[in-house]
């Protein structure tokens, strides 16, 4: 028994020396990490999105007009509710606008919790400044009542116009937000501390650093707890120590820090003539030449008259037209294979090129197959 003992333990004492001098090797190399809470979220730990819809009072006759039938029929149905009976064609909605209200209800909210809730005009209303939102029950995508929304609105902007048409707005005054508007009435639950393992998925999936968000939880956790299922998703194993305390655990996974890795990438944005390069481009051995054709034609207009004491003859204009014909005289310039971006941008900086000619160099390359990384053009 006790050699078995000794065995199991020597076991374990190897298996922790691996594992740290593997994360010493694997971290060995990149200058800079990012922490995984910045590059990956938990499965099942996320918002949910809210809708209703709801009516602002107390406008200044920015209202949505009598053209809006929902909203006349809105303001009966809420009349009738409150014990008041009143034909809708009686109704003038002058100052009354129908909206859509939207919000997000965090993970872990609680009953009795307030959140931040959005606005939106869905009617002909000009202007909700000054309106107040009543009584709006928030649903799910499920069709169950998560929230209930009431308060002032604010806009952050405004219009102000005369009669004769003319005047001047700021922002969208057709939107706004209630802060602290919306009352937590259902909780959504989790039973986070109760899960036997967590999966954490990366926002931009990648193998490598699948690989590396897995080593490094393993690295400091002296055990084989994750295992990479995919290029996104990293399942975790929660030990027993941490059964009941899961939060502690993830808050220990969140702060590690992983350098990210990815796909070689230049991206072009030809509206704007905006190139970006990844650092790990790479290119192919190739000599680029780069010249630039421009053609200035200038046109004036001359008077020929006639000469003195002539006979028969008219003062005319006559254009005269100049054509100037410049052709760029630059060099060739030979890149080697696998050079670095900044031997790149050197050797295109040497050759003069503007932006726009990066964007044209970059397509060439491309089509040539001598740019070892994927062209994106947005």
């Amino acid at each position: 028994m006790a050699g078995n003992f000794l065995m199991m333990n020597v076991k374990q004492l190897f298996y922790k020396l691996v594992l740290i001098l593997t994360g010493l090797l694997y971290f060995v190399g990149p200058a800079y990490g990012v922490r995984i809470k910045d590059i990956a979220d938990i499965k099942g730990v996320r918002s949910n999105q809210l809708v209703g819809y709801g009516l602002v009072v107390g406008l200044n006759g920015t209202g949505d007009s009598d053209d809006a039938t929902f909203t006349i029929q809105s303001v009966a149905a809420m009349l009738e509710k409150m014990g008041v009976t009143v034909l809708p064609e009686d109704i003038e909605v002058d100052n009354v606008a129908a909206v859509m209200v939207t919000a997000d209800l965090p993970a872990f909210g609680r009953k009795g919790s307030r959140i931040d809730v959005l606005v939106s005009s869905i009617g002909d209303a000009e202007n909700l400044q000054g309106g107040t939102l009543v009584f709006t029950p928030l649903k799910g995508a499920n069709g169950r009542v998560y929230a209930v929304a009431q308060g002032p609105i604010s806009t952050g902007g405004f219009q102000v116009g005369s009669v004769s048409g003319s005047g001047v707005q700021k922002n969208f005054p057709t939107v706004g937000r209630v802060v602290n508007g919306a009352l937590i009435e259902k909780e959504i639950s989790t039973n986070f501390n109760d899960k036997p393992t967590l999966t954490l998925t990366l926002r931009n999936p990648d193998f490598t650093t699948a690989s590396r968000v897995s080593q490094a939880i393993n690295f400091a956790f002296y055990e084989p707890l994750a295992r990479t299922l995919d290029a996104g998703t990293i399942e975790v194993t929660v030990p027993d120590k941490y059964k009941g305390n899961t939060v502690q655990m993830v808050t220990m996974i969140e702060k590690l820090g992983v350098t990210p890795d990815s796909v070689s990438k230049v991206v072009i944005n030809e509206r704007t003539g905006t190139v970006i390069m990844g650092e790990n481009v790479r290119i192919s051995t190739i000599a680029i030449a780069h010249g630039n054709l421009s053609i200035e034609i200038k046109e004036d207009q001359r008077v020929s008259q006639p000469l003195p004491f002539s006979r028969g003859g008219d003062t005319v204009v006559v254009p005269e037209s100049e054509v100037l014909v410049e052709e760029g005289n630059n060099p060739i310039f030979v890149v080697d294979s696998g050079v670095s971006i900044g031997e790149v941008v050197k050797a295109l900086n040497a050759l003069g090129v503007s932006p726009r000619d990066l964007i044209a160099i970059f397509q060439a390359l491309k089509a040539a197959g001598a740019l070892q990384a994927d062209l994106e053009i947005i």
